[in-house]
């Protein structure tokens, strides 16, 4: 006769040994979701970053084309970007607002390139190596002028020109500066691929 064969527990050590491998995997998972939150937010910091420095250059070109509003000679420069400042202070105040900062800002006549490092590590994880990385990105803001205009032709003190700025025409009227563009009228400011 055969004695009964006791097989009673053996399954449990492979079970134990699944369960880890379970886990190991959700752990690794969790650390890819945090570096890509992270990655995310250093995304947000960066296009953020750009925009401001771009929207801080479009105001200040604003401001000098008001200035010299009764030149028309002085437009083309001033849509061309002639007198920008650099702005990346700007950039890098709104890094800081999105808990990050700004290694580099490259001023471009009329366009900012931003690369951001957030401050807040992936931490610690199971995956060997990344708890001190943080994540960068590139953004690059563009501004764009929206005007046209045909100088007139003979004496300096003739008429302003009609100003369009897609698809409306500005009749300039400089004694009343609540009857001038608005900055958005003059230049649009967004994100380049």
């Amino acid at each position: 006769m055969i004695p009964p064969r006791h097989d009673a527990g053996q399954a449990f050590p492979i079970y134990i040994m699944v369960v880890a491998g379970l886990l190991f995997l959700a752990l690794a998972y969790l650390t890819v979701g945090q570096a890509a939150v992270n990655r995310s937010g250093a995304q947000t910091a960066a296009d953020a970053a750009a925009l401001a420095a771009a929207q801080k250059t479009r105001d200040q070109l604003t401001d000098l084309w008001v200035a010299v509003v009764r030149d028309p000679a002085k437009w083309q420069a001033i849509f061309d970007g002639d007198g920008a400042g650099n702005f990346c202070w700007r950039a890098d105040e709104l890094a800081a607002q999105n808990d990050a900062q700004v290694p580099h800002c490259v001023p471009e006549t009329l366009a900012y390139t931003v690369e951001v490092r957030t401050n807040k590590k992936v931490g610690d994880s199971v995956v060997p190596g990344v708890a001190d990385v943080r994540s960068t990105a590139r953004a690059r803001a563009v501004i764009e002028p929206l005007c046209t205009f045909e100088l007139p032709p003979g004496k300096k003190d003739a008429a302003l020109p009609r100003l369009t700025c897609q698809g409306k025409v500005w009749d300039l009227k400089p004694d009343d500066p609540s009857r001038l563009p608005k900055p958005d009228d003059l230049f649009d400011v967004h994100l380049a691929d």
